[in-house]
């Protein structure tokens, strides 16, 4: 094994025992190299590799820190990945009366003739009422995909992935927004993408900021999510959205838009703008449950089949059974009822982190179930994580986001819909205390 990287197991052994505390300073590369009685490059390296692993993170001017957990493959975001008693990194909503709600369409799937069908293999375009039905659920006042152009995966994490496989080779270039969703990172590291960020101001991306970086080097695709951007809470303008549409156009850089929040919001996507460049990826996990699930990809229609083959390599077609349910689900109005009931649900939510963090540099929209928290100095990231989780409770700090290592903001993000209300409003206003408090 290479010297560097023994170095770098050492390390990695002292921060998983604790001999290396969340949010500890390591010392300057040239310090380090001096005690080891290594050359400087070697040093260099075994933090590089520290920071490829997801333990450290370097601040340009600051130095290098621990991490307060490994950045993982963004599973915060999509599973428990703490013990906390109060946990705010897992974010999927859960409306009053939701099992209710949900039961009685699930009731004639059981039965035994019917099962056999919605248990057999689905097809990655379902079926002529899953499409219908997901063209009426996907529907704007000023949007209408066609039932033709819409495919099925798993879950929405899974049209990503194969919207992604579809448009970009390995070495490709995407251009995302500078916080972008943690998933998104570990599918383009899967597929050899690199990720170019975007620059982004209260409206959103800056169309200048997508010519740039074309001009530096082509971009395969755009990966935006205009609609309550997580962790940003920032919904794009509609000029705004013209104007990114434009430029894709211009430049012919197909577009991946994620609107897996869009259902807090009635917002029309940029597909209205650009739907020859645009797929449109949503899903079910938030509008529903994340249990029995669907991800819907609405793609352009000379890029049907090509995406649908993704899709089918990737193992990622929804499940008949979750399809079948679907449909029911959408066709008897409980969808619409959940949507109602979450978007009510969200804006108690905010009223709650206004009410519990006032004062603070809080960022979030009143429909949005998720807050952007800028701390204060000297508070950083990840010992603001650590001294969150001392206190049982999980918070996901920023850098999780961040696709430049170098620019990662001293910012958590607060996920508002798991947590039962009385423990979410007792656990931020546990967090405002800690920030007052001081590090």
């Amino acid at each position: 094994m290479d010297d560097y990287r023994r170095l770098a197991d050492r390390m990695a052994d002292d921060i998983a025992a604790g001999r290396l505390r969340p949010g500890e300073r390591l010392p300057p590369q040239r310090v380090f190299a001096r005690r080891r009685g290594i050359a400087g490059s070697t040093a260099g390296r075994v933090y590089a590799e520290l920071v490829r692993r997801g333990l450290v993170v370097g601040e340009v001017g600051r130095g290098t820190f621990v991490r307060a957990a490994p950045e993982g493959n963004g599973r915060a975001l999509v599973e428990a990945a703490t013990a906390a008693p109060v946990n705010l990194e897992l974010n999927y909503p859960c409306a009053p009366g939701q099992s209710e709600l949900l039961a009685p369409a699930l009731a004639p799937l059981l039965r035994p003739d019917v099962l056999t069908d919605a248990l057999r293999p689905a097809a990655v375009t379902g079926t002529s009422e899953a499409r219908q039905a997901a063209a009426r659920l996907l529907a704007t006042p000023d949007w209408h995909p066609a039932p033709d152009r819409i495919l099925f995966t798993g879950n929405a994490r899974q049209a990503v992935g194969a919207a992604l496989a579809s448009l970009v080779r390995p070495g490709g270039r995407v251009g995302v927004e500078a916080l972008t969703y943690p998933v998104v990172k570990e599918i383009a590291a899967r597929l050899g993408i690199t990720l170019v960020p975007l620059a982004t101001d209260e409206e959103g991306p800056r169309p200048q900021s997508v010519a740039a970086a074309h001009r530096t080097a082509p971009l395969a695709a755009l990966y935006l999510q205009p609609t309550l951007h997580n962790p940003a809470s920032v919904t794009t303008s509609p000029e705004r959205r013209r104007q990114l549409a434009d430029t894709a156009a211009d430049l012919n850089i197909p577009i991946i838009e994620d609107r897996i929040w869009s259902f807090l919001t009635d917002d029309a996507p940029l597909a209205t703008h650009a739907p020859g460049l645009t797929h449109v990826v949503d899903g079910l996990s938030k509008r529903v449950a994340p249990g029995l699930t669907v991800g819907f990809l609405v793609v352009p229609e000379e890029r049907v089949e090509t995406v649908a083959a993704a899709v089918r390599s990737g193992g990622w077609s929804a499940g008949r059974f979750a399809l079948e349910a679907a449909v029911r689900w959408i066709g008897d109005g409980t969808v619409e009822r959940l949507v109602a009931a979450k978007r009510a649900d969200a804006a108690r939510r905010q009223r709650i982190v206004g009410e519990e963090l006032r004062g603070f540099a809080v960022r979030s929209d009143p429909r949005a179930y998720f807050a952007w928290w800028e701390l204060p100095a000297p508070w950083r990231a990840d010992t603001f994580t650590a001294a969150a989780a001392a206190l049982g409770i999980a918070v996901t700090p920023g850098p999780a986001f961040a696709v430049d290592p170098n620019r990662t903001p001293d910012a958590v993000r607060l996920g508002l819909a798991s947590a039962p209300e009385p423990d979410l409003r007792r656990a931020l206003r546990t967090l405002g205390g800690v920030v007052r408090a001081g590090p």
